[in-house]
């Protein structure tokens, strides 16, 4: 079945793949309370299909994101005091999927939509896909943890510069940095993000994908013997697993792997 394209995130099935396009195209794909409550929902469905194996987020039209949509945004800022936003789920939510999530940015990641490409593992993009942090051109801090993941991206100075600067930086500039892994042209683009996450769904254990993901985001606030120490551990626990004899026997096969599907939550 078709999506319904009046959907504010499209959701299409490419084999073990899902894509996912963030659709306010009118809007550059603007983000509301709307997208994001739809977005995360998917990304509920994404962890309890057991047919899903990794996810590609990308935008309709000539942009990714644009950020936050500036009508709701003007409307916070001008009503005085503001006091913290509950929300049902925290909007890092992304970063605790335990499937690969590929960013597909085919144009502009401004401000809260740079920050969504950043949450996903790998990041593609086009050559003139422009991105920026915008924040500090808005009278705004850096905003949903981007001073955290930034620097870890692309060291300390640099972050600064995109940071104070809110500077526009294209593809090229962005791979030169680390801000994206990978530049492809425009009319490659989803093709090989979606090619990259059917990779990862043939070959690699859904299960050891889900327990390097913990294992990065945990050592990047801890010390090397701390990281080796877990490290230690978890191999132990791996090797008593099907798919580590499952890993060995396709590969002295020269088979595919059948990897077991992710254990629910």
């Amino acid at each position: 079945m078709p999506p319904n394209t009046h959907e504010t995130v499209l959701a299409e099935r490419r084999g073990p793949v899902l894509l996912l396009t963030l659709n306010r195209p009118e809007r550059l794909n603007a983000w509301n309370d709307e997208l994001e409550e739809r977005y995360f929902a998917l990304l509920d469905d994404a962890e309890a299909d057991p047919g899903v194996r990794a996810i590609v987020v990308t935008g309709a039209g000539r942009g990714f994101c644009g950020g936050a949509d500036l009508d709701a945004l003007q409307e916070v800022s001008t009503a005085g005091e503001v006091g913290p936003v509950e929300r049902a789920r925290p909007r890092t939510f992304p970063l605790t999927v335990r499937k690969p999530m590929i960013a597909a940015i085919n144009g502009a990641a401004a401000g809260l939509g740079l920050v969504e490409a950043l949450y996903c593992d790998i990041r593609f993009s086009t050559p003139d896909a422009k991105l920026t942090t915008a924040f500090a051109r808005r009278g705004l801090i850096a905003e949903y943890g981007i001073a955290w993941l930034l620097p870890r991206l692309v060291g300390t100075s640099r972050a600064l510069d995109l940071l104070l600067s809110g500077r526009i930086v294209k593809g090229e500039e962005a791979w030169a940095l680390g801000l994206v892994d990978r530049v492809v042209e425009a009319d490659a683009l989803l093709d090989a993000a979606v090619g990259y996450a059917a990779e990862l769904a043939a070959h690699c254990s859904p299960t050891s994908m889900s327990v390097i993901k913990r294992q990065v985001m945990r050592a990047l606030d801890t010390d090397f013997a701390t990281a080796v120490s877990e490290a230690d551990e978890l191999m132990v626990a791996s090797f008593n697993q099907p798919d580590a004899a499952e890993g060995v026997t396709s590969y002295l096969e020269k088979r595919p792997p059948e990897f077991r599907p992710l254990d629910p939550r």
